[in-house]
């Protein structure tokens, strides 16, 4: 399947702001699923870009601008092709085949800060860990609840919320659904990274699409013989060939699409707009 993602972002200054490095996280994380044909990327003119790889081996744009900017433009042409996966085509080790998995002294010794929770969380019964419980039919089961007791709100901005905050509000957005399932994960004994990228939506009915207009986040969890496994919790599957990642990580900022900020003596109103569009040719 060829698709043609088109993504921008635009910061309007009321006055001539001095800014950061920017960092841009919305370029794929190529394999074997995922091949990019064609990368346009533009920021302000002025603008010096800078292509690397980060902690967690994400590509990123990382812009310097040396001279005050009244607007900051992100501009991004993809032309990527995705080939058909079946997101349960996976042999769990006999390790891992309940949850908690029991992972060696060297995977731990990587992923103790992904399975580590961030602090103490009453769960409802369904999420609890404790008991335990075949590893497939567990995860179905946590991604399925988030999924089916908590409602969907778009939220373009902000901060996700904490998971304590997101259950007792019985809603939130799909940054929220993703923080919230990453910590039930980690206090069920699993390694869990947020993730972030494009959904293509296009063959669902139009009143069932909740990210193709926007940037989505979703979840993985590292299981011994699966590796990493795509569960997005705000549709409540799985993550197949649908699903293309831009960025991993350990906590919200570090699959933020754009990161940054400006300086000045004084709080400078501004405004951001954005626009993603994601079409087959």
């Amino acid at each position: 399947m060829k698709l043609q993602i088109r993504y921008e972002a635009i910061y309007r200054y009321e006055a001539p702001a001095s800014l950061s490095p920017h960092i841009v996280r919305v370029f794929p994380r190529t394999d074997l699923f995922v091949k990019i044909e064609r990368v346009d990327f533009t920021t302000a003119p002025t603008g010096d870009v800078q292509f690397r790889r980060d902690l967690f081996d994400n590509l990123i744009a990382f812009c310097f601008y040396p001279e005050l900017l009244g607007e900051m433009p992100f501009r991004l042409v993809l032309d990527v092709e995705v080939r058909e996966k079946n997101p349960f085509h996976f042999l769990l080790e006999s390790r891992a085949m309940r949850v908690p998995p029991r992972y060696s002294p060297e995977e731990l010794a990587v992923l103790s800060a992904f399975v580590t929770p961030t602090g103490p969380l009453s769960l409802p019964e369904p999420l609890a860990s404790g008991v335990s419980r075949p590893t497939v039919e567990c995860l179905i089961t946590l991604n399925s609840w988030i999924h089916g007791n908590l409602a969907y709100e778009r939220r373009e901005d902000g901060d996700p919320f904490e998971p304590a905050e997101t259950l007792r509000r019985g809603a939130g957005s799909c940054r929220d659904f993703a923080v919230l399932l990453a910590e039930v994960l980690r206090h069920n004994g699993v390694a869990a990274r947020l993730a972030s990228g494009f959904v293509w939506e296009g063959d669902l009915p139009e009143s069932d699409r909740r990210a193709e207009s926007a940037m989505h986040a979703w979840v993985e969890a590292w299981l011994p013989g699966a590796g990493w496994i795509g569960m997005d919790p705000t549709n409540g599957v799985l993550c197949d060939h649908h699903f293309v990642t831009t960025a991993v990580g350990l906590r919200p900022p570090d699959i933020s699409p754009v990161s940054g900020s400006y300086f000045g003596n004084q709080e400078i109103p501004h405004t951001l707009e954005t626009q993603l569009a994601i079409t087959k040719p």
